[in-house]
């Protein structure tokens, strides 16, 4: 690859005080506050603008689109589709935004409440959402709106757990939504989802969840023909809400993988060792980069590993385990950005495409999948928010030196989606996924806690928090 540094004073330190080995540092609640603590003022400007660009992202509907279009002089324009994931995070950028004192608590409530009274008027199957909106009129998508293409209402896994994610912060946050959400996430019964376990025929009953449901098949639908089975992926804050609800089986939580087993082909062959874990033969594997023991996630991508305890408090709750992989998993795609690729910046997740379209980025080595998610180049600003408890001020410094050397900072919106590092093309989109991680991951450092609140109690100090405490991932 042709590789043009942009190399600069903030990452070559960087670069310089990066250690390869397993310990290479532990962060606290207090070293992460510190570590960014004079950094507190630009930290909440980029809240602010990122914040900007979910409200215009939000129709008069009360839907928030997948993504605008930001590199006009004027107004930004809107896509028509949304999705699950989407709604959700406007939710919670919203609930956020009243939390740091952004916007007022009364404002708060009338954009909820606009949001809500949206979300139910959405057609629903089998108590879940459909893939795809239109976000100016609420009306489910079976064009493309872009291409004319066909759309098959699709009932996804992981968009339904981003929805219900949001649904559930925007009733802690204001008590007087409580009954109309309690009324919508009444039907969502997770085990919809869920195949049981079944010993006799582990590969098509494997105790997980199924990618989702295209419902207009007799019954529950036609299922994708795949499960969720990777444990360090997105998908598991779906699995973390139905055992927290009661509607999944706590056992499925050490059926998922921590590796794939060792005789499976994939990135690595992994080392580590079985363990018997409430009456399960798990296997407690593990992958090596740079020395560096960790769990991977599915593609190599910060987003599967690292937008999840946004929400749900791993590394408190599993410090040893949860909370170790996701600092060596977060040193991994540094040290890739810095010494292996030599970019002279670090960050890779699902973004946009520079030049226009989609792609899932990565870095190749810590993912499980043999061809997996690439860099190719392209830094994507919110893997770096991601990182922010991780590495606080190596993040910061990340952000400031993309902002400052490739224009990726729009001070309307925000952070652009992502930016080639070898060119300097620069998207012309924000997407809500990706602004609504940036939100949560900046309200959870200036404000800990601030978005989980809902995640530390009921079934989730019950049922999920028991279940974190006896992770022993071999790492």
């Amino acid at each position: 690859m042709n590789r043009r540094r942009f190399l600069t004073a903030a990452a070559t330190g960087t670069a310089a005080a990066l250690t390869t080995g397993p310990t290479a540092f532990a962060t606290t609640a207090t070293a992460t506050r510190a570590g960014t603590a004079p950094h507190t003022a630009l930290l909440r400007t980029w809240f602010e603008a990122t914040y900007r660009s979910i409200t215009a992202m939000t129709t008069d509907f009360g839907l928030t689109t997948d993504k605008i279009d930001v590199s006009g002089p004027g107004n930004p324009v809107l896509s028509t589709q949304t999705s699950p994931t989407n709604i959700g995070c406007g939710l919670w950028s919203t609930v956020a935004a009243a939390g740091l004192g952004v916007i007022s608590p009364s404002l708060m409530h009338d954009r909820l409440t606009r949001t809500v009274a949206a979300v139910e008027r959405l057609e629903r199957a089998h108590g879940f959402w459909f893939n795809w909106y239109d976000a100016h009129d609420g009306s489910v998508l079976t064009t493309w709106p872009d291409s004319g293409d066909t759309v098959r209402p699709f009932l996804s896994t992981v968009d339904n757990a981003w929805l219900v994610t949001g649904l559930r912060i925007a009733a802690d946050a204001d008590p007087r939504l409580r009954p109309r959400i309690a009324a919508l996430l009444d039907g969502a019964d997770w085990s919809y989802f869920y195949t049981p376990y079944d010993p006799a025929s582990p590969s098509s009953s494997p105790g997980q969840l199924l990618g989702g449901y295209w419902p207009d098949k007799p019954g529950k639908g036609e299922a994708t023909g795949f499960h969720y089975g990777a444990l360090n992926t997105e998908p598991r804050m779906a699995s973390y809400l139905g055992i927290a609800d009661g509607s999944l089986p706590t056992d499925h939580y050490w059926h998922l993988y921590r590796t794939m087993l060792p005789e499976w082909g994939q990135e690595q062959t992994p080392e580590g060792e079985y363990a018997v874990i409430d009456g399960v033969r798990v296997w407690e594997g593990h992958y090596t980069y740079r020395d560096r023991k960790f769990v991977p996630t599915w593609g190599g991508s910060m987003f599967e590993a690292l937008m999840v305890p946004l929400f749900v408090p791993e590394p408190e709750w599993s410090p040893g385990s949860w909370g170790t992989t996701h600092q060596r998993y977060v040193r991994s795609q540094i040290e890739y950005g810095l010494i292996e690729a030599e970019y002279g910046y670090w960050g890779f997740s699902p973004a946009s495409i520079p030049e226009g379209g989609y792609s899932a980025y990565g870095v190749d080595e810590i993912g499980m999948q043999q061809d997996g998610y690439y860099s190719l180049g392209v830094v994507t600003p919110h893997a770096s928010f991601l990182a922010l408890p991780q590495a606080p001020a190596e993040a910061v410094a990340n952000l400031t030196a993309l902002a400052r050397d490739l224009g990726a900072y729009d001070d309307r919106y925000g952070f652009r989606d992502s930016v080639d590092v070898t060119t300097g093309r620069v998207s012309d989109f924000t997407l809500a996924l990706d602004q609504g991680m940036i939100t949560a991951a900046l309200a959870q450092h200036l404000r800990p806690g601030l978005l989980q609140r809902p995640f530390r109690t009921g079934g989730f100090h019950s049922r999920v928090r028991p279940l974190l405490g006896k992770e022993r991932f071999s790492i």
